[in-house]
């Protein structure tokens, strides 16, 4: 195979691997009955005129599987963080009491949970869209390729190639799913 088909493949396969990691990112923001500092990421708050994730401003620590707190760097940012989280729509209300913000998570209702498993297969439906897109790209430049000398069936064997790695994505992204899944549904 020729070093630029090589390129497109490694391309390929890196591509894929940052669609797989943002639906990893997005589905550890679902919350599935258990607090995790990472529920608040991308979550902005207005630090002295700058949007700034809390994260950067505040420790946030999980102090048992319902409870979340944010002890901000600042004494200051209390209330912007406060207004920030209830902005964010994320479904807690927080608790503030002078020094710390506490997030306490309601246990989940059955609609709730059903609710939220609909949330995870439309994230995992948009990395699968995704990965087929960067297929279709793929292919479309092996067949560049193919029109620049490149021999049908080194071509034909890329794109099988590329389908692998496609069916390969595919499998890892319904593994994350029913893996969320069965986590939300656990009561």
């Amino acid at each position: 195979m020729s070093d630029e088909l090589n390129l497109i493949l490694e391309d390929t396969t890196g591509t894929m691997s940052k669609a797989l990691s943002h639906l990893e990112s997005e589905l550890t923001k679902i919350r599935a009955g258990k607090a995790a500092p990472s529920m608040l990421d991308g979550i902005m708050a207005d630090y002295y005129g700058t949007p700034t994730a809390i994260n950067q401003v505040a420790n946030i620590t999980a102090m048992d599987a319902r409870t979340l707190t944010v002890q901000p760097w600042e004494k200051n940012m209390l209330q912007v963080i406060e207004r920030a989280i209830i902005a964010a729509n994320i479904g807690i209300n927080p608790q503030n009491d002078g020094n710390t913000i506490r997030l306490f998570l309601p246990p989940l209702t059955e609609e709730r949970r059903k609710e939220l498993v609909k949330r995870c297969n439309v994230e995992g439906e948009n990395a699968k869209v995704s990965i087929r897109n960067i297929r279709r790209e793929t292919i479309e430049n092996i067949k560049k390729l193919q029109k620049d000398g490149l021999s049908e069936d080194v071509a034909k064997d890329a794109e099988l190639t590329a389908q692998n790695t496609t069916d390969k994505y595919i499998a890892l992204i319904e593994k994350h799913l029913a893996a969320k899944e069965k986590e939300i549904m656990l009561v």
